[in-house]
């Protein structure tokens, strides 16, 4: 991974959104997407239980509501930040919508498509690749998702 100095992080909007998608029931996941200009462009907060659709992430929810905004299906010069290292299935997302650079806070060792599992970047079939930096907020990231599922273990 590669290292940044001297930017501003949208990390805690992010996990903003973690919580409040943890408060919901939901898996506390956040994402925002940052436009070229530095602006927030979209957030959101996993959203699978509630719509009942399995495609929900945060990650996915934010792309989609940052193309609609732009009014094109890729996002060159925008920037992610997600509390959690992506699913196989958002980092092909965000390879399709062409995003610039990838922050994330928590690895994901049983479930990340980035660093663990498919690795869905390196692969030759991946048409882009974004900058990818991890860690950022990364400790608070992982606190969140395990008081979050030791919660869930506690109710069974």
């Amino acid at each position: 991974m590669k290292t940044q100095s001297g930017f501003r992080s949208f990390m805690e909007i992010a996990l903003q959104e973690a919580r409040a998608a943890g408060g919901r029931g939901e898996v506390p996941v956040g994402a925002v997407i940052v436009g070229p200009g530095g602006g927030i462009v979209a957030q959101a907060g996993n959203r699978t239980r509630e719509l009942s659709d399995p495609t929900a992430h945060a990650e996915v929810l934010a792309i989609r509501a940052a193309c609609a905004a732009a009014g094109s299906e890729r996002l060159p010069g925008h920037d992610l930040y997600v509390t959690l290292e992506p699913c196989p299935m958002c980092a092909a997302a965000i390879s399709m919508a062409r995003l610039g650079r990838l922050y994330y806070g928590a690895a994901d060792p049983k479930s990340g498509g980035v660093v663990a599992g498919a690795r869905v970047f390196s692969h030759p079939q991946c048409h882009h690749v974004p900058q990818v930096y991890d860690g950022i907020g990364g400790a608070e990231s992982e606190a969140l998702l395990k008081a979050f599922f030791a919660g869930r273990r506690d109710a069974t």
